[in-house]
């Protein structure tokens, strides 16, 4: 680690999805962090335009200060999850879905030991087959305010089907998430899906 900064970790899982209206959506949903347990929502409409919904401002200011959003609104996000099914709530989204079985690079993942699977070293060898074989992704990169971030999957399910709105209108049928969003540095896979991750923010100290 370089002088003057220190490292914070999130653990827990993130969902990815797109939508025929055009919507992207991306889930977290943190059981462990310097923050506590929260979810968060970051949604890109057709137009673009990128929406960040933060339970507190306290994760608010994080967040956008990591990714880059064009409007930030401090409101309840619940994202209740019961068995394989998903329920998220948030301001003037409502979004239900399901997770389906494991996928063939969630198998993959499963093999690499959870320590090594979790660390900024193995993420940073694995992106350039992450960039390769899921078109918008990455690892590791570079990221707001002179920070730097890895992602370290160690599962990942398909998400089978959803409905939702937003804003009242309806969102549509489940569709990949293209174009990969432009919230940072990665998007999600373009096949909707969960991640269940460990994701290492390296922030200046100050």
């Amino acid at each position: 680690m370089r002088s003057g900064r220190h490292r914070q970790r999130f653990h827990g899982q993130i969902a990815g999805l797109g939508s025929a209206s055009g919507t992207r959506v991306v889930v977290g949903r943190w059981e462990a962090s310097p923050l506590g347990a929260f979810a968060d929502v970051m949604l890109e409409r057709p137009d673009g335009h990128r929406v960040l919904y933060a339970p507190s401002a306290e994760v608010g200011d994080f967040v956008s200060d990591t990714y880059v959003f064009d409007e930030v609104r401090t409101v309840s996000v619940a994202a209740e999850v019961v068995g394989h099914r998903w329920a998220v709530r948030a301001d003037d989204l409502e979004l239900a879905f399901t997770a389906g079985g494991r996928l063939p690079l969630g198998w993959a993942l499963r093999a690499v030991p959870v320590p090594l699977a979790r660390s900024p070293l193995w993420a940073g060898l694995v992106d350039p087959v992450a960039r390769l074989a899921l078109h918008g992704v990455s690892t590791r990169g570079q990221a707001r305010s002179g920070r730097r971030e890895w992602y370290g999957a160690t599962d990942l399910h398909a998400i089978t089907s959803m409905s939702g709105a937003l804003g009242g209108e309806p969102l549509g049928g489940l569709a990949p998430v293209e174009p990969p969003t432009r919230f940072g540095f990665s998007s999600t896979p373009a096949r909707p899906s969960v991640t269940t991750v460990v994701t290492t923010v390296e922030v200046l100290a100050r």
